[in-house]
């Protein structure tokens, strides 16, 4: 998976909204419910393009230890998110199920009206 094929998939995810909300840094931010679920640096680290997204915690060490694409992410509760190399040893079918693992993530830990809201709304 490219960049513009991760940018492509979250934008199919139901009302997933795309900013760069952070001044002076080219990241793309892909949100559900005005909660942020991946972001993207838009320049490539050491040639390679990433994406962080939310994962549950148990998985996220699971995860790291099996794919050498997949490491810590880079915000403060690293455990919940992981980064994840684009064209690595991740293969694209799971990079896609861990964008939909990131968007779950966010809805069940929305207030219950909100989730609700979304949920009943279809997904």
């Amino acid at each position: 998976m490219n960049i513009e094929e991760l940018r492509e998939y979250c934008l199919s995810v139901k009302d997933t909204t795309e900013s760069l909300p952070f001044l002076g840094h080219n990241v793309l931010v892909f949100k559900i419910m005005d909660k942020m679920y991946a972001f993207a640096p838009l320049e490539p680290k050491d040639g390679r393009f990433k994406v962080d997204l939310k994962c549950d915690p148990e998985r996220s060490v699971e995860l790291r230890e099996r794919y050498t694409g997949i490491t810590p992410g880079h915000v403060p509760s690293a455990l919940s998110w992981n980064s994840v190399y684009l064209e690595s040893d991740v293969p694209d079918h799971l990079i896609r199920e861990l964008i939909r693992n990131s968007v779950d993530e966010v809805i069940k830990n929305l207030p219950k009206k909100k989730r609700e809201e979304y949920l009943k709304t279809g997904r």
